[in-house]
This record gives C-alpha cells, structure tokens and sequence, in this order.
C-alpha cells in the first residue's frame, strides 16, 4: 500500500534542498558571511521565510495526516518548530542566530528520533534499518553542534562565521536527502515498511 502523504515528503526534500543552495548562495565570493542580508535584507529574509513556512507546514501536514502512527507526532513537533523559524525570518525583528540555532537543535532532535523510531521497525530489512539508523544519529550530531553554538561551546563571532553557515546549509541538505528517503520509501510498493518475511518453502 502507498502511503498518501508520500508527495508531502518529497515536498518537504525538494524545498529542504532550496532552502540549502539559497543558505550558500549567502556566501559572499570571498567566503564571508553577509549576516545582514540573511537576518535583515528583506528579499533574501522574505524568500527563506517563506521557504521555511512551506518546509513546516509540509512536515507538519504529512505528520497530522498519518497521527494515527505513534511517531507521527515527532513530524508534526519538527513541522511547528520549522514554521516559527519561518515566522521568525520573514519577520522585520531582528533574529540572532542563537534563536535559529534552538529552533533547529528542536527540528534535529525531533526528525532523530523519529528517524531512529523508524529504524526498529524494519529489524528485517537491514538496509533500511541501517540508513535510519545513521541518518537518526547525524541528525542528533547536527543538534549538538548547533547546541554548542547556543551555550558558547563553540566561540561564535559578533557576526557568525562562514563555516557556521556552512552547518545551517548542510543541515537543510541533510534534511532534504532524509525527506526524499522517506519519501521514496513510502512510495514504492513492497518496501521494508510492508516486508513480509518469506514463507516456508513448500515440500518438494
């Protein structure tokens, strides 16, 4: 059976990956950040804003339309927390990063555990179970870097450092190949959420 919300995933990859190149595209050809563009440049704020809201509302609708699932909560925490960050760029306040860094410590705590959630269910399909595996430990990875950022375990400058927008960047990445996988996986009949061991063969 295909899961109907397969689309809203790959939705959520698709804008994921957008969202990544536009983060990038905020490096400056000599590699420095142009901070005020990103927090307060109001086409390049309004733009990533916007994405983010889709990204959110996206994962918040694939969450609500499958809550019937255990995990499908972890989607819908992921979903709010990608909104706010959203709201919060699209908005005329200033926005420090350290407000965004909790916002995605929030979305990578959330997607690993669901991702990891997912991982024990596919205990017969060791491929399936190994990618969720690794992808639910990078993104409790990502979270703690960001972390670090939030409590000045690593020292940020008065205006982040290029290599601190690389992290957002690649988080976003990161998300978008994990989008997709799911996506895929949902999609395509017969995949490891519906494996059925094989039955005993017959007596000759």
């Amino acid at each position: 059976m295909i899961h109907k919300s397969w689309w809203l995933l790959a939705l959520c990859g698709v804008l994921n990956a957008i969202f990544s190149i536009m983060v990038f595209l905020v490096l400056s050809p000599d590699g420095s950040i142009t901070l005020r563009r990103f927090i307060y440049g109001r086409s390049a704020a309004e733009q990533l804003g916007m994405l983010a809201l889709a990204i959110g509302a996206c994962t918040l609708a694939a969450g609500i339309w499958n809550f019937r699932k255990g995990n499908s909560w972890l989607l819908v925490l992921n979903g709010l927390a990608c909104s706010t960050l959203g709201l919060l760029v699209r908005s005329n306040r200033a926005v420090t990063f350290r407000t965004v860094a909790l916002l995605i410590v929030l979305m990578a705590v959330s997607i690993g555990v669901y991702e990891l959630a997912s991982a024990r269910t596919l205990r017969r399909h060791r491929a399936d179970e190994w990618f969720l595996g690794v992808a639910g430990i990078a993104s409790f990875g990502f979270a703690l870097v960001f972390l670090a950022f939030v409590f000045r375990w690593l020292k940020l400058d008065p205006s982040p450092s290029a290599q601190t927008f690389n992290w957002l960047g690649s988080y976003f990445g990161f998300s978008a190949i994990c989008m997709l996988s799911q996506a895929f996986r949902q999609f395509m009949p017969g995949t490891a959420l519906h494996y059925k061991p094989n039955s005993a063969s017959p007596a000759s």
